[in-house]
């Protein structure tokens, strides 16, 4: 199963100069459940803007030509490969973390979404996400943030199936 895992706000910004533009730690921890056990496909400058490389308790693959040599850390040349390597791992969930271009090549053939969609509005970034037809998915799943503090903003997480 091919799935994409992303955090928004309510302009479907995403990111700014290739980090997150705010600090969610409710979000880091539902990223942690969600994809632990799994394998997390990225691009390159996701991959770098990683705190810690690779991530615990995953299958690490970036799409890059230039080679990482991290060990445990998996590097495809290009899209086909990427397709290939989707293909010959049906059985397993595959979460594409990143970055835009990805999403945006993967989009007609994801098969769930796990959006966290932040309830505010942040100065305006650099990337935002590919626009979906929510018309070809279906919600089966919302669970409301914890606000904190530290990070103010209601936030739900929300899970999407393809009809």
């Amino acid at each position: 199963m091919l799935a994409f895992i992303w955090a928004e706000d309510r302009n479907h910004l995403i990111g700014t100069d290739d980090h997150l533009p705010w600090h969610l730690p409710d979000d880091l921890h539902y990223f942690k459940k969600i994809t632990e056990g799994h394998t997390i496909l990225m691009g390159r400058r996701t991959w770098d803007s990683l705190p810690t490389k690779p991530l615990p308790n995953r299958t690490s693959i970036v799409l890059t030509h230039r080679p990482i040599t991290t060990p445990g850390v998996t590097t495809l040349g290009d899209v086909a490969a990427v397709q290939a390597y989707i293909q010959d791992h049906a059985a397993e969930t595959i979460f594409i973390i990143g970055g835009r271009s990805l999403f945006a090549a993967f989009m007609n053939q994801v098969d769930r979404l796990y959006v966290t969609r932040i309830d505010h509005e942040f100065p305006a970034g650099d990337t935002y996400m590919v626009p979906w037809d929510q018309n070809d998915f279906q919600e089966i799943k919302r669970t409301p943030g914890q606000v904190s503090e530290k990070a103010p903003w209601p936030h739900a997480f929300v899970v999407y199936a393809r009809h």
